[in-house]
């Protein structure tokens, strides 16, 4: 498979950021988180007394998207690195708008090719998003993102891979969440029809699904692509064994 990059699309909850750590560790790639990236922006406790971060840490928290410049200058800044470094990266969500969309898509087609630059939509309706992200923890040690559908119903306190304390974060209250889908709604999905008209083909994938099933979808798309492109030799992979 070619170095490539891989963009993921969904509402708060639709498993963009777990997605993004599996597919980052099955294909060799680097995961962009850009909200966490940019939440320990906002948050580093020496920059606290900057009123263009004050401005920025409220817009976060708030559950609104930060200044589009910002984001793709910082984007784009880390993406070069990568690429640069010979890997292939995933963002989990970026580029978040339009503006974002329009300066970051020509420097990821000048690194990878277009051919190689793969774009998916996580659908999950708004009732699961705010049920997923008010009961979600996070590891604040390791980063590990507890799944509660899938996890004994108790109230863990230490995290099952680093034993580590788990938190909220910030974003992750109803009031908050539904700030996050109407900022989606309104400024991450008009994105799509940008991409579109740029030619690329977004992806949908059912995000109710279990992860592993999610991530079978992602990959199969993925493969049938390169294989459509003659990159990959139908016969010289099993899927399957790749991916499990």
């Amino acid at each position: 498979m070619k170095k490539s990059a891989i963009i993921l699309y969904g509402p708060p909850g639709s498993g963009k950021g777990t997605q993004a750590n599996l597919l980052a560790g099955k294909l060799n790639l680097i995961h962009f988180d850009s909200g966490k990236f940019l939440e320990a922006v906002v948050h580093d406790p020496l920059r606290q007394k900057e009123k263009f971060i004050q401005k920025e840490r409220e817009l976060f928290d708030t559950g609104k998207l930060l200044t589009p410049s910002f984001v793709f200058k910082e984007a784009a800044r880390a993406v070069t690195k990568i690429a640069k470094g010979g890997l292939g990266v995933v963002f989990s969500g970026a580029p978040r708008t339009v503006y974002e969309a329009k300066g970051l898509m020509p420097i990821l087609e000048r690194l990878y090719g277009k051919k190689n630059i793969f774009v998916f939509e996580f659908k999950l309706p708004p009732n699961h998003s705010v049920k997923r992200n008010s009961t979600r923890m996070i590891c604040r040690s390791c980063g590990y993102m507890l799944l509660n559908a899938y996890y004994p119903k108790v109230r863990a306190k230490h995290c099952p891979v680093c034993g580590g304390n788990f938190y909220k974060r910030t974003l992750d209250n109803p009031k908050v969440i539904k700030v996050r889908l109407k900022e989606y709604k309104e400024r991450t999905m008009p994105a799509f029809t940008l991409l579109r008209k740029m030619g690329y083909k977004i992806h949908a994938i059912d995000a109710k699904m279990a992860p592993y099933k999610v991530l079978h979808k992602v990959v199969s798309n993925i493969f049938l692509s390169e294989k459509k492109k003659g990159f990959i030799a139908p016969d010289s992979i099993n899927f399957y064994q790749f991916l499990f």
